[in-house]
């Protein structure tokens, strides 16, 4: 039996007490703070707002409106009901609320933190577009309350689990620092080797214009467009009009690398010869010859954005142009083949997601996520 189930037994045997969050904290919202006052190099406090990259950080200003031990999380949109741990000194937004613990002998902040980010996105109302978790809806939430030793050796297990994907997750960063370093440094030639533009090596292609009548929800070939290039299909063709047009018209090559042109400009993804279609003008190739010019060094190259984007209006585009002016250099084919092979150890390591570091954090992740919702699961006690 381990230590948590041994407290269990003997502390809650029949259960435990759950209590809604307004009777556990005091709830209250974040302030407007004007954007002129954020920045990211100026100010000792972080401003924390709606959204869950660098931990909710917007920037940082002189003052702070906070200080102690906190939660607060997200009330309006996307990010609705994500919940974060505070402790120190700070500042959050009007698009966040905060809950500061009534009494530490009875709630520990961290124990709330791990029992509310299971529970809270239950009551976010994703109703009229905007999702939101307000202070009235965040007062409802009931939460279980197991004695202080229980929450302590739970917080502890997770705790845990939160530090040991933080260390993967900071050699992640590091290696893909590394790795981008060695990529620029593999890439960067002088006038020793031979320069020459995309044009030269081969012809910027596309496939035939899909019209949109021709494509439908479901079917035999996926149809990528540039909102889904790179992601999961919602448009398909089909087998007749893949078979046709593959014959009739341009079509990429198994390696190909694919660019989108429209979009997030630039994106690559490497066509790995299964049968699916391309937006024609959005997403493009280079025709390219291998036995002078690697598919897979192309790919790589591209990483560097060697081309010019044309901007018209609010619309920027990467035109056929754009594409066949840009110049790189040609090394040998054994010099092209022994940075391929470099960049993709570094590639693996850094961006597969069956194995290497990504795999390990996303194993850590769906762990740490089975514990925490087995350990905050507990029989209500009836009073």
């Amino acid at each position: 039996m381990s230590k948590l189930e041994e407290l269990i037994a003997k502390l809650c045997p029949d259960g435990v007490e759950y209590k809604l969050i307004k009777d556990v904290c005091n709830i209250n919202r974040g302030i407007v703070i004007s954007k002129d006052d954020i920045s990211d190099d100026s100010g000792n406090y972080p401003v924390y707002s709606s959204q869950t990259e660098n931990d909710g950080e917007l920037g940082r200003i002189s003052t702070y409106a906070y200080d102690g031990e906190y939660l607060t999380w997200t009330t309006d949109g996307a990010n609705a009901g994500s919940i974060f741990y505070r402790f120190g000194k700070f500042n959050v937004t009007n698009v966040c609320g905060l809950l500061k613990i009534k009494d530490s002998d009875c709630v520990l902040a961290r124990y709330l933190y791990y029992a509310l980010s299971i529970t809270a996105h239950k009551y976010v109302n994703k109703g009229m577009g905007n999702p939101k978790l307000m202070s009235n809806s965040m007062a409802k939430i009931k939460i279980p309350i197991p004695p202080l030793p229980i929450q302590e050796e739970i917080v502890r297990i997770l705790d845990n689990f939160t530090e040991l994907t933080a260390e993967l997750t900071a050699e992640l960063t590091a290696r893909k620092q590394q790795y981008e370093y060695y990529r620029d440094s593999l890439l960067t030639f002088g006038e020793d080797v031979e320069w020459k533009t995309l044009g030269d090596i081969g012809r910027v292609s596309m496939c035939k214009r899909i019209m949109k009548a021709e494509t439908k929800s479901d079917g035999d070939v996926p149809f990528f467009k540039i909102g889904t290039f790179g992601k999961t299909p919602d448009a398909f063709i089909s087998q007749t009009i893949f078979d046709e047009y593959k014959g009739k018209y341009s079509f990429p090559q198994k390696g190909a690398i694919l660019i989108s042109a429209a979009g997030t400009i630039g994106r690559t993804v490497i066509y790995d010869g299964k049968p699916a279609y391309y937006q024609d003008s959005n997403i493009v190739w280079i025709d390219n010859d291998e036995s002078k010019v690697l598919n897979k060094y192309l790919y790589y190259y591209y990483k560097l954005k060697p081309w010019n984007i044309s901007s018209g209006g609010t619309i920027s585009r990467l035109y056929n142009d754009n594409i066949s002016k840009a110049k790189i250099p040609i090394p040998s084919l054994f010099e092209q083949e022994r940075i391929v092979a470099i960049l993709d150890r570094f590639d693996t390591l850094v961006n597969d997601i069956t194995i290497g570091l990504p795999a390990e954090i996303e194993a850590r992740k769906k762990q740490y996520e089975y514990y925490r919702d087995k350990l905050l699961t507990f029989k209500e006690r009836v009073l």
